[in-house]
């Protein structure tokens, strides 16, 4: 049995290019009005050029969207000189974006006044707003562009890199707000990261199965044929005995995981088998990129 393959933009066409900015426009939308409702009316400077700009409104009156445009451009013409073309095109589109949709849900009334609750769901909305632009491969400007180019040579994840960046604004907060604001901060932003690396690699439904046994033929058969899955062969050697074998590996969903390990007891009750959790699988079978 074969699944039938989902289909895939092509990453090059003009659909793909067409998506990526509506997603840039959409993350853009999700994240000012998060701003808008939950974090600055509460003095929650979570991170980023947004975090500053909450500073300022609350030290000088400044307009956020404004400050936002104006510190922008220097960060701005950073990207263009240290990304590739296309993501400092997208960059470029995000910084005035962003401050755009932040001035047209400025008018938005605050949902609570409850600072935790604020800080909670405030975090949650910026890092979907931030996770949809980076899954369309895009940037706000600001900080973002900082963490996109710290994440390229780093290897630390995107949610880790805005992190770094978005903690010195936060202890600036501390010292021109309280400490206590600088705490329900850094629970927003420790929200915002997850919340940025669950929209980036997905909800964690896959397994992957490695399994050692002495019924590798039997057992890849039925992974194949009775589970319909993939299984990948790998060559591994005893640390004790040193004896060659095969080591199998499969990949598969949450709701599988019972049946698989049903399925290899019945085939080889001494068989032995490590599951790892997956976050994202693309592929067929699962899911398009």
């Amino acid at each position: 049995m074969s699944r039938k393959k989902r289909a895939i933009i092509p990453i090059d066409s003009p659909r793909r290019k067409g998506l990526e900015y509506l997603m840039l426009v959409i993350g853009s939308l999700v994240l000012a009005t998060s701003f808008n409702v939950f974090l600055n009316p509460n003095q929650i400077a979570s991170g980023g050029v947004s975090g500053l700009s909450t500073i300022l409104f609350n030290l000088f009156g400044w307009s956020p969207a404004i400050f936002q445009w104006a510190i922008n451009i220097p960060l701005l013409l950073l990207g263009i000189k240290m990304l590739d073309k296309q993501t400092a095109m997208k960059a470029a589109v995000g910084s005035v974006v962003l401050p755009l949709c932040v001035m047209l849900t400025s008018h938005l009334q605050p949902l609570t006044n409850n600072t935790l609750l604020a800080s909670i769901y405030g975090g949650i909305g910026v890092g979907l707003g931030i996770g949809i632009v980076f899954r369309g491969r895009g940037s706000t400007g600001g900080f973002a562009i900082a963490s996109q180019i710290l994440h390229k040579h780093s290897g630390l994840s995107l949610g880790a890199s805005v992190a770094v960046f978005d903690g010195m604004v936060i202890a600036l907060a501390g010292i021109v707000f309280d400490a206590e604001k600088a705490l329900f901060a850094l629970i927003a932003l420790f929200v915002t990261s997850k919340t940025i690396d669950i929209v980036q690699m997905g909800w964690n439904t896959t397994k992957v199965a490695y399994i050692i046994s002495n019924e590798t033929e039997t057992l890849r058969e039925t992974i194949l044929y009775d589970l319909d899955r993939g299984v990948t062969l790998l060559d591994a050697a005893g640390g004790y005995t040193g004896d060659q074998r095969k080591v199998l590996m499969a990949v598969v969903s949450q709701s599988e995981v019972s049946k698989l390990k049903m399925m290899v007891r019945s085939v080889d009750p001494d068989s032995f088998i490590i599951l790892c959790p997956a976050h994202e699988v693309i592929g067929e079978g699962f899911r398009a990129v």
